[in-house]
């Protein structure tokens, strides 16, 4: 299909009058069209289309309706009949009452073509570009940012059906490309185990017989493997992605002991970053935080927050699920400068900051980054009875440390950390150490015979010491309850878009979901703040009301949205 741009135009007279006829307060779609006016051009995605061919649909329009489609929850087939047959969308779209809209399958095709070009932020952008036309976004004031896990549109499997399934999905794929090659290898037994979805209700509940039939499934599948990378094998097999991904698992699960295939130990696997999880989603992560386990994704949500406006989802950011917060930091801040969304103040929640994380916003971008830093975790800083790191003196033009006690330090060497990031090391002589009183208490090591500590370059360091020390004072403290709105922004996204869960297979997709989320929600809000609807408060319990006001502390604080 080729893309033949055309202007926004105005809206047919008789669904104007049609619209205003059957909804006299207006709808989200009239009100957001009315306010905003045409959110999209088709000139925006005139790169995704070639110049040649069957002229397509407006992908201006395709694009709203994506928003609108994920605003309400729906699937492709009822917002295609939603523009077909609703009075609003049409209004909103400017389409004409006759006008029968598009088969359900272009939203699918249009949605694959923005993934292709890595568009799919175009469309929240587009939002936003709507908003501060309009005075409703505020980017230079406060923004907050949280993740939350996102499970894989692949069901989750137990490690039999993982294995057994990858070997299934193998031999479907094989028996497509070349048919008459593997019914002459296959074995007779294959037809029986393998020919129909594998389910744990169907495997043994005894473990010694779950183990036989682990073995017997890692023998078939090394078996196949052997076949397909063997010189009699058709050309291409080893190349189809499904041989890859049985690969994989087969490398991720077994080894060869004795001319036997074995399932691995644990120690023995790759580390989570790397393991397959499932054969139907290759890019989904095992992951856990706290005491949540789960495969799929992890996505971040920033907004504004101030009281004046609605609160705007600015950026949204997918990593497997895998992919730690504290490194999202930088990322995040360099898609908000690129696109004029950078905030003054950024509050965040402990798992973001860092030395690095500090430093680097303040320096590239002017923002200052507000988080709780993890706390000091050395044996001796905790008890009290010993010396932390704020008890030596630091002599930087020098390179030497004084300890409380007099000792100084004999060895100051730049080291990289476990998660390669530049760091100090500074060690003690055994000799003015080992007859120190003081000695136990501080050293973790009940063997050690010297102090070693370990710190952050200088411009890390004293930004660490200044925000430990704002960290404690009553006003930071209040301060940082605005951040506690964010969790109401994931709740919405989970509850008005499904954002815990992706609709599609592959980062890609997902991403683009969850791009299509926040436009989506800044829609809603953009049209909550039209017609002056109030942000809900947290919903408090009746009993957690009568907590008494000295117990509160110890639960979770909750803010303003």
């Amino acid at each position: 299909m080729s893309l033949q741009p055309k202007g926004p135009g105005e809206i047919p007279a008789e669904t104007v009058r049609v619209a205003r006829a059957a909804f006299p307060k207006g709808s989200l779609a009239i009100r957001v069209r009315d306010e905003l006016g045409p959110l999209f051009t088709d000139e925006e995605f005139a790169d995704l289309f070639p110049a040649r061919g069957k002229p397509a649909w407006s992908p201006g329009r395709l694009a709203l309706v994506l928003v609108l489609q994920f605003v309400e929850g729906l699937t492709d087939r009822q917002a295609a009949e939603a523009v077909r047959a609703r009075i609003d969308f049409k209004y909103a779209l400017a389409l004409e009452l006759a006008d029968s809209g598009f088969d359900f399958s272009v939203l699918s095709e249009f949605r694959d073509r923005l993934i292709d070009a890595e568009a799919g932020r175009r469309v929240l952008d587009g939002i936003l570009a709507g908003a501060r036309d309009k005075g409703l976004l505020k980017t230079a004031g406060r923004a907050r940012t949280d993740s939350t896990h996102v499970q894989s549109a692949a069901r989750e499997l137990c490690w039999l059906e993982m294995v057994a399934e990858t070997l299934r999905s193998a031999l479907n794929a094989l028996a497509q490309a070349a048919p008459d090659w593997l019914a002459d290898i296959a074995e007779p037994d294959w037809f029986r185990h393998y020919a129909t979805r594998a389910e744990d209700s169907r495997f043994p509940k005894a473990h010694a017989k779950r183990v036989e039939v682990g073995r017997r499934i890692a023998t078939d599948g090394t078996r196949l493997l052997e076949a397909v990378f063997s010189p009699q094998a058709p050309a291409g097999l080893r190349e189809l992605e499904q041989v890859n991904i049985l690969r994989q698992m087969w490398v991720q699960h077994f080894h060869r002991v004795g001319g036997e295939v074995r399932r691995r130990d644990p120690k023995d696997r790759p580390p989570g970053a790397t393991r397959l999880v499932t054969p139907y989603d290759p890019e989904a992560r095992g992951s856990k935080k706290r005491d949540i386990l789960w495969d799929g994704y992890k996505t971040h949500l920033t907004e504004t927050c101030e009281p004046d406006t609605p609160n705007l989802i600015t950026n949204v950011a997918t990593t497997d699920a895998t992919v730690p917060d504290s490194v999202m930091t930088g990322p995040i801040h360099d898609s908000l400068a690129a696109r004029d969304c950078r905030p003054g103040e950024h509050w965040v929640d402990a798992g973001y900051p860092n030395a690095a994380a500090l430093t680097t916003a303040r320096r590239e971008h002017g923002i200052e980054l507000h988080g709780p830093l993890q706390a000091v975790t050395v044996v001796q800083s905790k008890n009290g009875s010993g010396y932390g790191q704020d008890a030596f003196s630091i002599d930087w033009n020098q390179q030497q440390v004084t300890c409380p006690n007099g000792a100084t330090s004999t060895q100051w060497a730049l080291r990289s950390s476990q998660h390669q990031l530049p760091v100090i090391r500074v060690r003690f002589s055994p000799a003015d150490c080992r007859h120190c009183p003081a000695l136990r208490d501080c050293v973790s090591s009940p063997k050690a015979e010297r102090r070693e500590l370990t710190l952050r370059q200088h411009d890390e360091h004293q930004a660490l010491q200044r925000t430990r020390a704002l960290q404690q004072t009553d006003e930071w403290k209040d301060r940082y309850k605005v951040r506690a709105g964010i969790e109401g922004t994931i709740s919405q996204g989970v509850g008005r878009c499904g954002l815990r869960r992706s609709r599609y297979r592959g980062l890609a997709k997902t991403s683009l979901q969850h791009q299509l989320t926040g436009a989506a929600i800044n829609l809603a809000r953009i049209d909550a703040h039209l017609t002056d609807t109030p942000r809900a408060r947290t919903r408090t319990s009746h009993f957690a009301a009568l907590r008494p006001a000295d117990q509160v502390g110890g639960a979770k604080q909750q803010g303003p949205n």
